[in-house]
């Protein structure tokens, strides 16, 4: 199998046909970074002005390391799994003072940069040659090979790994990697892929055995568990508590009212109103007690005029907000 070969046709394609996109304008790791950890679960379409905004308030690794992390979650407000944010703010106080490795060993060292990130950044940034493995990447190799992986398992992702590492060997692998990304987002989707402009149309297996609708294999999904959640609002001079949530299964890493939640087996009758996470179905009933004793808890008190800064989650800021009262005892 000729990886060499396959590599130098996608590089040429890729070269002749990429999108100009705000991050692709230089080889700047912290640009690269805070694009590939945006791009995580969102479109490109629907990053690019979260991005431009971001860069605009954190122009430089120095702007965003010592800014607050409310701030940071107030500009990332919109993409989601705030935990990134989170993880980007504390990843950029350590890189501060080291400055950006630019290996893909340094790099997973850091909060926040999982494998596919730290290969992304070394790769894109310093042309390390190593391959990314994102959604996109699964599935044209899946494809292209005609791999039934279980990727979603350790062995059948070392499969695809390989495959990626091999072909970054190439003496572009910023460019192929980029490369393998492009063809998965805007020729090889998962729906109705666009063979005909793929350049690896030729020797594609999946094209050739008619297996594109099969691959790749479909990750089993987590059957939706059915959640009580009761978060005590506490509002007092104009202020909400809240505190680590040390309770729920869903928003981990994230300040709540103090509460409770209990798992169901079927939807209940009565609740405030219906949210969801992930794979939790979230039946809130809120709970109101401006006298709850918060003097030996853990937390902070949030304006209530700086919830959307605050407290990023719309599902919280609902709960805090609804059938809002004030007590200012």
């Amino acid at each position: 199998m000729s990886y060499s070969k396959d590599a130098h046709k996608l590089v040429d394609w890729y070269r002749s046909i990429r999108r100009d996109l705000p991050w692709r304008k230089d080889r700047d790791p912290y640009r690269i970074w805070i694009s590939e950890i945006m791009l995580q679960q969102t479109t490109v379409a629907a990053v690019i002005p979260y991005y431009e905004r971001f860069l605009k308030r954190f122009p430089t690794l120095e702007m965003l390391a010592v800014a607050p992390v409310d701030d940071v979650l107030e500009y990332w407000a919109g993409l989601g799994y705030y935990s990134r944010a989170r993880n980007l703010h504390r990843a950029s106080q350590a890189l501060l003072t080291t400055g950006f490795p630019r290996t893909f060993a340094e790099l997973i060292e850091l909060p926040g940069f999982g494998p596919y990130t730290a290969r992304a950044v070394s790769s894109l940034a310093f042309d390390e040659k190593t391959g990314v493995l994102d959604g996109n990447v699964i599935r044209i190799l899946s494809r292209m090979y005609g791999i039934a992986a279980e990727f979603w398992k350790p062995a059948g992702r070392a499969v695809l790994q390989d495959i990626a590492d091999r072909l970054a060997q190439h003496d572009a692998p910023a460019d192929l990697n980029q490369g393998m990304m492009e063809l998965g987002a805007t020729v090889c989707t998962p729906v109705n892929p666009s063979c005909l402009l793929c350049p690896w149309n030729a020797t594609c297996v999946a094209r050739h055995e008619g297996r594109i609708a099969e691959l790749p294999l479909k990750k089993p999904r987590k059957e939706f568990e059915i959640w009580q959640w009761s978060p005590v609002i506490v509002t007092r001079r104009g202020r909400v508590w809240v505190e680590p949530n040390t309770y729920a299964p869903f928003l981990k890493n994230h300040d709540l009212p103090p509460g409770d939640v209990k798992r169901l087996k079927k939807a209940p009758k009565t609740f405030s109103f219906r949210g969801g996470v992930t794979h939790y179905d979230i039946f809130v009933d809120v709970v109101r007690d401006a006298k709850f004793d918060v003097a030996k808890r853990k937390g902070r008190w949030v304006p209530l005029n700086e919830l959307k800064k605050s407290i990023p989650v719309s599902l919280i800021r609902k709960a805090i907000e609804f059938e809002s009262t004030e007590d200012d005892a």
